[in-house]
């Protein structure tokens, strides 16, 4: 009877976090929201979160019916964790300026196109420094050039992540 009872308090909170998410099913986010340890899942939608927690209910209805009692006990604390989990999620949402809901095709598109100067600004750079060290006469010239061309590959492959995480952002508005 209890258990009946515990699964059925489960189920309740799980619609009612469903209810609460409503407003942010759509949205994704940047990057994952939760641990790897907490949620299978790498998708960035929340009710693709709020699947997994269903699923890990269905799991624990089926333990409880061939009464693996291992299974239960860990099933049941890992979801109570990933409904806590999500709890704090939602509640926390509305903090999230920088990933607020909707933030828009266009702007993801202008900054798309910022970095993208940025980038072509960066391998200028590097070409005249690369210049630069073709034409040195003097070793420390070298050696400065050398750790500006340094420098500046770093900052390219930092612009070129951040375009790359730009563009997902992009295909997933778009899809």
């Amino acid at each position: 009877m209890k258990t009946a009872l515990l699964l059925e308090t489960l189920q309740n909170q799980l619609i009612a976090l469903r209810a609460q998410a409503t407003p942010l099913m759509g949205h994704a986010t940047l990057k994952p929201r939760f641990d790897r340890q907490l949620f299978r899942t790498r998708s960035t939608l929340i009710q693709d979160y709020l699947a997994e927690a269903q699923h890990n209910l269905d799991e624990l209805r089926h333990a409880v019916e061939n009464a693996q009692q291992q299974q239960v006990a860990w099933l049941a604390e890992h979801l109570a964790e990933q409904i806590t989990a999500l709890h704090r999620e939602i509640a926390a949402w509305p903090l999230r300026a920088w990933d607020s809901p909707s933030p828009g095709l266009g702007k993801w598109q202008r900054k798309r196109l910022e970095n993208q100067e940025f980038e072509r600004r960066l391998f200028e750079m590097k070409r005249e420094r690369e210049a630069r060290l073709n034409n040195s006469e003097t070793l420390e010239e070298q050696q400065l050039l050398m750790r500006e061309i340094s420098a500046l590959e770093g900052r390219i492959a930092r612009c070129r992540q951040a375009l790359d995480e730009i563009e997902r952002v992009i295909e997933r508005l778009t899809r």
